[in-house]
């Protein structure tokens, strides 16, 4: 009875431990299992995380590249943009440089062309400035006596495609010489009206904004003259040569009771746009042939 008493009670315990091993497993088993589900859940939530800061790191990162690059970018341009500027600067100066030679080159062709036309020996000259103690008188040309300038020769100008008189030199320098134009009170000009054929002393008035005035034309010259009829050089004298235009009649100045008439002559020539004369040079050589044959006539 001993015996099988202590029998059951071993095989109960072995039931019992059994029982243990197994609901240990089981808890460790769950207790496991349960660890991994928290393990993922905790990843999950870091890895959500992690991606949200890496995003506004990375749009952060994005924003600061861009607005670098901007800024570099908009330096180049204004760069380029100063170039091309100072380039069409450049091109624009060329461009100016460029008409202001052609422009030049055609009034020298014209200037030319009326050279070639003269019938005078002439000596070409281009106004470099004028006389500091009469500013609206006498002005300077770049030929001297080394040119061959020498005082009392006459000066005439083309404008307009018209030769026209612009007065004499009064003074040569070696290289520049000082020409008196008609509008100076000081000069006379034997004149003659080219349809009449009416002669006359022309005279300036102090200023090239004023009217030419030809004086002593005889009084019944009157109905033979009208406004815009040409005034030439007469030739007499042996200072200019004759048939040299001087202008046009813009008025008519007649009384009953003078002997003479005057009319009052806008020049042909545009002083304020003078830039190119010619010196007569061959006038003065006749004057003196023709002194001299007139002095052995008179022997």
């Amino acid at each position: 009875m001993r015996l099988g008493g202590e029998k059951s009670k071993g095989s109960r315990r072995g039931v019992e431990l059994y029982t243990f091993a197994v609901l240990t497993l089981v808890s460790f088993s769950s207790l496991f299992f349960s660890s991994r589900g928290n393990l993922a859940e905790f990843q999950n939530v870091g890895l959500t995380m992690f991606s949200g800061i890496r995003g506004a790191i990375n749009e952060i990162f994005s924003v600061v590249s861009n607005t670098v690059f901007s800024v570099q970018e908009l330096t180049v341009l204004r760069r380029e943009h100063s170039e091309l500027l100072e380039q069409i600067a450049r091109y624009q100066q060329l461009e100016r440089t460029a008409v202001e030679v052609w422009q030049e080159n055609a009034r020298l062709r014209e200037q030319l062309g009326f050279a070639q036309a003269m019938s005078h020996q002439h000596i070409p000259a281009r106004l470099i400035g004028r006389d500091p103690s009469n500013l609206f008188s006498a002005f300077v040309i770049n030929r001297g006596t080394r040119a061959g300038v020498t005082p009392n020769m006459p000066v005439v100008a083309f404008h307009g495609g018209t030769q026209g008189l612009v007065g004499k030199v009064i003074h040569s320098g070696a290289f520049e010489s000082l020409v008196m134009p008609l509008y100076d009170s000081r000069g006379f000009v034997a004149a003659r009206l080219a349809q009449s054929r009416y002669e006359g002393i022309l005279e300036g008035q102090g200023s090239p904004r004023a009217p030419l005035l030809m004086r002593y034309i005889i009084n019944r010259a009157r109905d033979e003259v009208s406004i815009g009829d040409m005034v030439i050089t007469s030739g007499l004298g042996g200072v200019y040569p004759p048939e040299i235009n001087i202008g046009r009649v813009t008025r008519i100045i007649f009384e009953e009771a003078e002997l003479s008439m005057e009319v009052e002559v806008e020049p042909v020539i545009d002083f304020f746009r003078l830039e190119y004369v010619f010196v007569i040079s061959d006038m003065l050589e006749g004057t003196v042939a023709f002194n001299a044959a007139e002095g052995e006539s008179d022997g």
